[in-house]
């Protein structure tokens, strides 16, 4: 499925190995075009499954052909715990992604876990400026706002991405880069993430939902059904494109 209005694009694979395949080629080529054009590639992680949804990266061709040496990473969101916390997304992605793959260890930006969750937020936007100054991060022409390569994201079961969760003022901040939630109502409650309008302002955004746990948001997301109220994830709207990455389970509802 495409619609060419918004440039979204919805792949459906039979399982979730499928994705992982699919997926892993999917951003190496966009490596190759980015550090190609621009001479550095800007990645953006999550949480949840979407580091092991990366893991074919790790492994060959991949983990010898990507021009690593291009690569900038950066965190959608992060919660505010200690960086060898469990619940930290740093963490999950050393561990299962980071540690494997030769990134320059100054490329990797890590949120902050030695200031409050308003400070690191702060701390945070602080960085991402001073990388559009440097031109290590693009400016969008459109917004004014940052413009990564490329967003690899998932979604709750309530239809969130980053920490911006259904009904929460949050999902209107207009101004900030970076803002921080101390409410959030998925533990941990503190957390710090990116705003719509950065996230809106990638020109590539993958959404990698796979497994029986969201198969209801990705109904509402995307089957014939009429919402009130836009979930988080269907405020998604990048500036080239967004392309869905769902294995069968995670589509179910769609093939009805």
């Amino acid at each position: 499925m495409a619609d060419q209005n918004n440039k979204k694009v919805v792949k459906v694979y039979d399982t979730e190995q499928d994705v992982a395949v699919s997926l892993a080629k999917y951003v190496a080529d966009l490596s190759a075009k980015f550090a190609k054009e621009r001479g550095s590639f800007t990645v953006v992680l999550s949480g949840g499954y979407l580091i092991d949804s990366i893991r074919k990266l790790t492994e060959p061709p991949y983990v010898d052909s990507v021009e690593w040496s291009k690569w900038h990473v950066f965190w959608v969101d992060e919660r505010v715990v200690p960086r060898n916390h469990v619940d930290s997304n740093y963490k999950l992605a050393f561990d299962g992604f980071l540690s494997k793959v030769p990134i320059p260890a100054g490329q990797v930006y890590a949120i902050n876990d030695a200031l409050s969750a308003e400070g690191a937020a702060e701390d945070y936007q602080t960085v991402l400026k001073h990388l559009v100054d440097t031109g290590v991060l693009a400016k969008s022409s459109v917004t004014g706002f940052p413009k990564f390569d490329l967003m690899l994201l998932g979604m709750g079961p309530d239809g969130h991405v980053a920490s911006l969760f259904p009904g929460h003022p949050l999902l209107e901040e207009n101004v900030k880069w970076v803002t921080h939630i101390m409410d959030s109502p998925k533990p941990p409650p503190q957390r710090i993430t990116f705003t719509f309008p950065v996230i809106n302002s990638s020109a590539y955004i993958a959404m990698v939902v796979c497994g029986p746990g969201e198969v209801d948001a990705v109904y509402k997301a995307l089957g014939k059904t009429e919402n009130p109220e836009l979930l988080p994830v269907q405020r998604v709207t990048p500036e080239e494109e967004l392309r869905w990455f769902l294995d069968k389970v995670a589509a179910s509802k769609l093939q009805e």
